[in-house]
């Protein structure tokens, strides 16, 4: 009985390591995630290490501790400490779809993206700790836009500006539990590649043969280092179900290592379509340097009755002025955000109605981007919701899955003074496994 469990855990362990090593590469190779001109800035549009159970709660994670007594095990990697209440092992992974509407006065424009979101493993160490590791993108980076300008003489130039990538975060962290505080960290490699272009086009009719030479620059930084987040909190038992947990997190300012350069390409076009190119130079040495990401903090609180409701709030700031690369400041500005949400579970241990066991789940955010444009902060803002549904359980196994989906329904920026506004609906879903598999028994 023994080997046969042991054999099992060996074969779940090895198709969750080949699992995690095709999403990964998958992540890495899948570069266009987004259509957002915004993404043009920085590092790109930054994610949030959230898994969707969170994303449906308005992002909430600082307080995010241990809302259930013991199964539907919750890995909240943005807050390490909560991890020392992990005590199931537990595998969550999920996708992610997106639609953007964007808007620039009367014209409009309509996008669909799908990737894969996330990878995470959470186990278990010993009754007051448990560790988690995974792979999960950072940020991203998709856009292409086009400025037409007159040469004079009735001749007419295409300027287009394009971009894609992002980075990916893989982590392994640790949470420990000492009374009524919980104590946590990550170990973090951010890399992946930022692609950055300019192509200039002169305008001709598409019905003529074209012999017009257009050229394009072509940027890319090869970003990869390690940085590390850490975590805390304090619960206050209310009751033997009702309690409040304090919570904060944050992730040090680091420096990543940074590989830019740029190729020049020539190349003609037949009508719309862009033929093969008729020459590619390397336009400089490739240079080395840092990249620099800022110190991030949050804080926030959760009220919450085991098994049955969790109310909280976050408030988070990034010291985003400090961003540079190559040791030039890139003239970003401070960010902060707020996020409340909360969900409630009806009945977890219902058997005549699966309603009841369901995780309804609501919030709202609110963020303060590092873009500033013409004089305007660049805001965004977003309602969530969410369900979690159970799924067939074993209990003798002590195995529990769970579904979690959540929607996003928000906006970046505006069309005031001739800016840009994105209206997008983002779809997350993910899928939980808690099991117990590091089992000692007493007879073989």
């Amino acid at each position: 009985m023994k080997l046969l469990h042991l054999n099992n855990m060996y074969k779940k362990i090895s198709y969750i390591t080949a699992l995690m090593v095709v999403l990964a590469s998958i992540t890495v190779e899948a570069q266009i995630t987004t259509q957002s001109p915004y993404s043009k800035f920085g590092v790109g549009n930054i994610k949030g290490m959230l898994l969707p159970q969170l994303k449906a709660m308005g992002g909430i994670s600082t307080g995010v501790y241990k809302p259930y007594d013991f199964y539907n095990n919750t890995i909240n990697m943005q807050n390490p400490a909560s991890y020392a209440g992990i005590g199931l092992t537990t595998i969550d992974i999920g996708l992610s779809t997106n639609l953007v509407t964007l808007k620039s006065g009367s014209i409009k424009e309509n996008n669909f993206n799908a990737t894969l979101s996330h990878f995470a493993i959470g186990i278990p160490v010993n009754s007051h700790s448990a560790m988690s590791f995974g792979i999960l993108p950072y940020s991203e980076t998709g856009y292409q836009f086009t400025n037409r300008l007159d040469l004079g003489n009735g001749q007419q130039a295409d300027y287009i500006y394009a971009g894609e990538g992002g980075l990916t975060k893989a982590y392994i962290g640790y949470g420990y539990r000492i009374g009524h505080l919980n104590l946590g960290a990550n170990a973090e490699y951010t890399f992946g590649n930022l692609l950055r272009s300019r192509s200039t086009e002169l305008v001709v009719d598409p019905t003529v043969a074209n012999n017009t030479i257009n050229s394009r620059m072509q940027d890319k930084n090869s970003v990869g280092g390690i940085n590390f987040s850490y975590g805390l909190q304090y619960d206050i038992a209310l009751n033997s179900k009702t309690s409040i947990i304090i919570g904060y997190s944050g992730s040090s300012a680091s420096k990543l290592s940074s590989t830019t350069s740029n190729v020049v390409t020539q190349y003609r076009k037949d009508g719309t379509t862009e033929l093969t190119a008729i020459d590619t130079l390397p336009g400089s040495a490739a240079v080395e340097g840092k990249l620099k990401l800022p110190l991030m903090h949050n804080f926030g609180f959760t009220v919450q009755k085991m098994n049955k409701w969790m109310f909280g709030a976050d408030y988070r700031i990034g010291k985003w002025s400090e961003y540079s690369v190559h040791g030039v400041n890139q003239g970003l500005q401070d960010t902060y955000g707020v996020s409340v949400g909360g969900q409630i579970t009806p009945d977890f241990n219902s058997i005549g109605n699966y309603f009841d066991r369901v995780d309804y789940r609501l919030g709202v955010k609110y963020d303060k981007t590092y873009i500033n444009l013409q004089n305007q902060d660049i805001k965004q803002m977003a309602i969530t919701f969410g369900l979690g549904l159970p799924l067939a359980r074993n209990i003798n196994n002590q195995a529990f899955y769970r579904m979690n989906f959540s929607t996003e329904i928000g906006k970046r920026g505006t069309t005031n003074n001739g800016l840009l506004q994105e209206n997008f609906i983002n779809f997350h879903l993910g899928f939980t496994l808690n099991d117990r598999w590091f089992r000692k028994f007493k007879f073989d």
